[in-house]
């Protein structure tokens, strides 16, 4: 179980790496983690919320990212030569470093401890000057040193002696070049010759042009002056050394400093990014508590597009345990319970969350989740086997501290097993004093909750004219799957609807009622301009219809097996009521017994009840006595039978 991956944890992470600019940053971002401490929650969230007041009083904060100074200041602790390049990098932080102080300076007048932490980064004007004056477009400058200067001097006065020869050369004796410059080649400086003119050019071949047809011939007349200038190289190639090895000690000597530096340009990294993210998602800042009190106004899910996301608004109302969700499918139950947990995460990860600044996060110990089918092939589970391998797990860890969500609990097999599963598991975090939100589409476990104190019922809307989910939360009220609803809706043939009905136990009646009867009529406006407030409906009062006394002919639903049977004797002083099923009769104790359809909504008043419960025989002899007294006609009495 990663209740990360499920609540798509890591994608936030990945938002939130994407706004830092150093990789040490984003590596930091992506292992970010709740806290379970509330004042250091409270202070990530504080730190979030200047760093955005900064960002949108101020602008962008000039950072860099620090990877190229660490690679530096390897070298220099591995007692290495810093290359120009490599000094630049620390020239470049250095500036990075004076322009943030700068920024934060200017930010001081927002009032934010975040912009205090400029008094930490320290200056280092000597050193920045230093490099600027030495290192120049990634080259060790010819100011760099006096000798340096004298000795780049004298190479070019003897490398442009060198061309002012070859170049009266060229000019005297054309003919004998295939070009009218001078090329350098291998470090020497030649001339062109055509190949059947080399013999008239003394001096060294140096190259040949790939035809073959040019050869290129350094001179005799100026092998001297390429001498000098070979030596003055290697003279200057040891000036240049000596210039780098004085900084890279110099630098050397800073480095706690710059140490220092980097870590306070990290911290800002991290909480920048917090900020930019909290920008690009229009997040808020909510209160954290650490007792028991959740609510969320207008949230959405961070990962839908905001223009499409309808705000959902939850809430674990004072001495409300736990919420039981239905509704129809892709209605919006799962992305609501989603919500709920990652804005948990994000919010106990010091991060703003997109809802309303009004909104409380109660801090959790843990949040624990079983979303999504969960099948694996590799491990050879089926959806229910995961599902239960996941409860089981999550059984096992949950404490008063913990937030459990559970999606369509108890699907994936025997709707009656599954149900007494789902009101068992629901019974088992009760006991727990945990904080939980289950989604499911069992009519029972929403009486379950309705009759269970600490539980509320709450339902997706669903508008009942365009057939479409209006992603709304209503807490208070149990919804239905509508299921055969929608069916009737979109134009199933009646005959095949019926014998839905028949097989599922549902009126025509049931259908119109649990799917239109709640819902608004008028047509819906674009998903992205639902309202989406909680409507707290006071919970219609259901009597429990198991401990009624019941009619005969009443139908009635006998659980658990949700058997559809008819009453052919009342109650009994036992509490027994006589259900006929499937042609059988028995006695079933009225708790487990729940009213259908009234009689008399099925039949005509003074309705001959024989016919439904009597055989052929009995009615023929019942026929019989009611006419005359005939000798040896017999009534056969069953179970029942006297109530007629």
């Amino acid at each position: 179980m990663n209740t990360f991956k499920t609540l798509e944890f890591d994608n936030i992470l990945q938002m939130l790496s994407g706004n830092a600019l150093s990789e040490s940053v984003k590596a930091r971002c992506l292992k970010l983690r709740p806290s379970l401490d509330e004042a250091e929650a409270r202070r990530w969230l504080d730190e979030t919320t200047e760093a955005r007041h900064i960002i949108e009083t101020s602008g962008a904060p000039p950072l860099q990212p620090v990877e190229n100074l660490r690679k530096v200041l390897t070298l220099i602790e591995a007692d290495a030569m810093l290359l120009p390049e490599q000094i630049e990098h620390a020239a470049t932080f250095l500036a990075s470093c004076r322009r943030l102080k700068q920024y934060l300076k200017k930010a001081e007048t927002t009032g934010t401890d975040v912009a205090g932490f400029g008094g930490s980064i320290r200056l280092l004007p000597e050193l920045e000057e230093e490099i600027g004056r030495r290192i120049v477009n990634g080259a060790v400058d010819d100011k760099a040193s006096p000798a340096l200067s004298g000795i780049r001097r004298k190479m070019n006065w003897t490398a442009d002696e060198i061309r002012r020869k070859l170049d009266a050369l060229l000019r005297k004796n054309k003919s004998w070049f295939s070009e009218s410059f001078v090329s350098r080649r291998n470090g020497h400086f030649t001339l062109p010759v055509r190949r059947e003119f080399k013999n008239n050019v003394s001096g060294t071949l140096v190259d040949m042009s790939k035809t073959g047809s040019t050869c290129f011939i350094e001179p005799d007349s100026v092998r001297k002056l390429r001498g000098e200038l070979a030596a003055l190289e290697v003279e200057e190639d040891c000036e240049v050394r000596r210039v780098l090895y004085e900084l890279t000690a110099t630098i050397g000597e800073n480095v706690p400093l710059l140490k220092l530096n980097m870590e306070a340009v990290e911290t800002l990294d991290f909480i920048f990014a917090k900020g930019k993210l909290s920008i690009q998602m229009k997040a808020s800042p909510v209160t954290l508590d650490t007792g028991r009190k959740l609510r969320v106004v207008n949230a959405r899910h961070p990962l839908i597009d905001p223009e499409a996301a309808v705000p959902l608004d939850f809430e674990f109302e004072d001495g409300v345990q736990g919420v039981v969700i239905t509704g129809p499918n892709t209605g919006g139950k799962t992305v609501s319970i989603k919500t709920v947990g990652l804005l948990t995460l994000m919010a106990q990860s010091g991060m703003h969350v997109p809802a309303d600044a009004c909104s409380v996060i109660c801090m959790r110990a843990e949040v624990l989740c079983d979303i999504g089918d969960g099948q694996s092939i590799s491990e050879n589970l089926s959806t229910f086997s995961s599902h239960m391998k996941n409860i089981i797990e999550i059984l096992g860890r949950t404490g008063p501290e913990s937030l459990v969500l559970l999606d369509e609990l108890g699907s994936g097999t025997d709707p009656a097993e599954g149900m007494g599963l789902a009101i068992a598991v629901l019974e088992e975090l009760y006991a727990k004093n945990c904080l939980f939100a289950v989604t499911t589409h069992y009519p029972e476990v929403t009486e379950y909750a309705a009759n269970k104190k600490g539980l509320v019922n709450a339902r997706m809307a669903f508008d009942r004219k365009s057939l479409m989910p209006l992603y709304r939360l209503e807490l208070g009220a149990a919804g239905e799957s509508c299921a055969l609803y929608i069916a009737q809706r979109l134009g199933m043939p009646e005959n095949i609807l019926e014998h839905a009905r028949r097989a599922s136990g549902t009126t025509k009646r049931d259908a119109a009622f649990f799917c239109a009867a709640d819902v608004p009529s008028a047509p819906p406006a674009k998903e992205s301009e639902q309202p989406a407030r909680i409507i707290r409906q006071k919970q219609r009062p259901e009597t429990d219809t198991r401990s009624e006394s019941f009619n005969i002919g009443d139908s009635v639903i006998v659980y658990p097996a949700k058997e559809i049977g008819l009453v052919y004797k009342t109650t009994d002083a036992r509490g027994e009521i006589g259900v006929q099923v499937k042609g059988v009769k028995k006695l079933v104790n009225h708790k487990r017994i729940k009213l259908h359809v009234p009689a008399s909504e099925l039949y005509p008043e003074d309705y001959d009840f024989s016919i439904v419960f009597d055989t052929v025989e009995n009615r023929k002899a019942r026929h019989i006595l009611k006419k005359r007294h005939e000798e040896g006609t017999v009534v056969v009495l069953k179970d029942g039978d006297e109530n007629r």
